[in-house]
């Protein structure tokens, strides 16, 4: 169990700065709503039930298919939803998502999620999921998000015989049996399902419950449940929601994002070149994206090597990734010299004087590049070549007005003949 100390005003700030752009609701000038209100005629529960959905900004821009996050309570967390879905880093760090919030009230959502959840369930199965699966563009990925009551009608759902779900959000509740857990962990599954459960000691209506389920799981290996339990101390029960559901969707899609590292040593920790093929290998199989590295995994771990001043991860980066140095980004004669100065300074001048030479063909006005290869061949003695690029670069900068002036003729002077 990790205890995690965190405030909720950014995502509430997200929320409340949402709301004010809206779309507006053509049918009522007075009232305004995000996405679209439908009515289903629900035979199981002998009602009308009202849902709403969100469907992404490319949604009629594309072809393609999208997963969906159901929200209980829609009636006060549908906008989180929505606000995490315009506000975060989508689609980087999570997918564009179809968002559906179911709305109950009070006192009926406690009866559904209660003594009526077996029939709630069916609803579900038989009635929600079929319309939002048959009028939209929907992908395998189904993910439920419950908070309190809806907690205890999440983990209910996700042991249930009837999988509906591919991963849960739990937040200030949640319960099962041991006899479910068995059951669940017993079925036959394609893949595995995500389980996250959040909640508070502050929370003590329901920390409980929490504590309890996390302790469940724990007494064995469940097979086919991908689990994680966390808690934030700092929240209550009715400002955990909106930090609940982010991180739920984040341990739901951990594997979404391309890598990146903090330090040469966290790469190699957790397994070096063999963990990233792995991870986009297994990223790319889930998801359906490509499972090359990615090119900003690749940037990273070349600028996080020549930050820390690591020559031979540099030079090892620079060689594996030497594709991702054919790209735009590397395009410009300010990388290049970069390039060129980090060889030069830790000794490899076959490589510094490539770099040097490669970018002033192509920039060969800049004075920086033909000081950085008269350097290279002053540290290999020929003095004729280092004095004709430090007489260039003085020249160059001349004729630029360039910062840097002073120091190419300094250079130039301080040259031994």
């Amino acid at each position: 169990m990790e205890v995690v100390k965190k405030t909720t005003w950014v995502l509430m700030l997200l929320v409340l700065s949402f709301q004010s752009i809206a779309f507006a609701n053509p049918d009522k000038n007075t009232q305004h709503t995000i996405g679209e209100i439908f009515i289903i005629p629900s035979k199981v529960l002998s009602q009308d039930r009202s849902i709403q959905v969100y469907l992404p900004p490319s949604y009629h821009q594309s072809k393609k298919k999208y997963p969906v996050l159901y929200v209980l309570d829609g009636q006060w967390h549908f906008t989180n939803a929505v606000a995490i879905q315009q506000s975060l880093r989508v689609p980087s760090l999570l997918p564009e998502m179809i968002v559906v919030g179911i709305v109950n009230s009070e006192p009926l959502r406690r009866a559904m999620f209660g003594g009526q959840r077996e029939e709630f369930q069916q609803h579900l199965a038989d009635e929600v999921l079929p319309f939002i699966d048959g009028k939209f563009r929907t992908s395998p990925d189904r993910l439920l998000f419950g908070w309190e009551m809806g907690a205890f009608f999440s983990t209910f759902s996700l042991f249930h015989e009837k999988q509906l779900f591919n991963g849960v959000i739990a937040t200030n509740g949640g319960d099962a049996s041991d006899q479910a857990i068995s059951q669940f962990s017993d079925m036959k599954m394609d893949s595995e399902k995500y389980l996250y459960i959040a909640n508070s000691i502050r929370d003590v209506y329901t920390i409980e419950y929490s504590d309890e389920l996390s302790k469940q799981l724990s007494k064995k290996v469940v097979n086919n449940l991908n689990w994680h339990y966390q808690q934030f101390n700092d929240e209550l029960h009715e400002t955990l929601p909106y930090v609940s559901m982010y991180n739920g969707l984040k341990h739901f899609y951990h594997n979404f994002d391309t890598l990146s590292y903090s330090s040469i040593d966290e790469f190699v920790k957790l397994g070096g070149m063999e963990y990233l093929e792995a991870y986009f290998a297994k990223r790319g199989e889930r998801f359906g994206l490509s499972k090359s590295i990615s090119n900003s995994t690749k940037n990273n771990l070349i600028w996080i090597a020549w930050n820390r001043d690591n020559y031979e991860y540099f030079h090892r980066f620079m060689t594996v990734f030497k594709d991702v140095l054919t790209t735009k980004r590397y395009d410009s004669a300010y990388w290049q010299n970069r390039f060129g100065r980090f060889y030069l300074k830790h000794g490899n001048l076959k490589s510094a004087k490539q770099y040097f030479t490669n970018a002033i063909t192509k920039y060969p006005n800049t004075a920086l590049l033909h000081q950085g290869l008269a350097k290279v061949y002053v540290a290999k003695g020929n003095i004729k070549l280092a004095r004709e690029n430090f007489v260039k670069a003085v020249e160059l900068a001349t004729l630029s007005s360039d910062p840097d002036l002073a120091e190419f003729e300094t250079d130039l002077i301080n040259l031994k003949t």
